[in-house]
């Protein structure tokens, strides 16, 4: 019901604003639509990726590699692999999403998520070359340490 009075309110705002000024919205509509062209091949190979996944790793596969009796073993694939992923925010919830519906533990998916967003170690020589060599480094390590930390704190609340 929410969603629906979001859209409702969304909606609204965007003939109010058309009425207001037809030449703003059609060229926020433009830029929307421009944005929403380049996600949009990243989104469907990411999602092509996620149904591939899920097709191939059934329930007791995942809960057995990223669930809750997976243990530090499970937070050390989930940190591997959220470490030299590179995917948007925006799919990486809806998968940690997926994943805790197939049997993935909130501790493992938290190290994941926390990995994915902070730790980089694709972008590693781009920020290195940037930001230093040796900040780079530190901050990475600070950023799974923080991963670490914060994923045996949900782990351990929330399971």
């Amino acid at each position: 019901m929410f969603t629906i009075i979001l859209y409702c309110a969304a909606g609204g705002l965007l003939v109010l604003s058309f009425f207001k000024s037809r030449e703003k919205t059609k060229k926020a509509l433009k830029k929307a639509w421009k944005s929403f062209e380049n996600i949009l091949p990243q989104f469907l190979t990411v999602l092509l990726i996620i149904g591939m996944m899920l097709a191939v790793l059934d329930e007791g596969t995942i809960s057995k590699l990223l669930g809750t009796e997976s243990g530090v073993l499970g937070m050390g694939i989930a940190a591997v692999i959220g470490s030299v992923t590179l995917i948007p925010g925006f799919v990486a919830f809806p998968l940690a999403a997926s994943l805790l519906k197939a049997g993935a533990g909130y501790g493992q998916i938290t190290m994941f998520v926390t990995t994915l967003m902070m730790v980089g170690v694709v972008t590693l020589p781009v920020e290195s070359k940037y930001f230093g060599r040796k900040a780079t480094l530190r901050r990475n390590l600070f950023a799974l340490i923080y991963a670490v930390c914060i994923s045996f704190v949900i782990g351990g609340v929330l399971e």
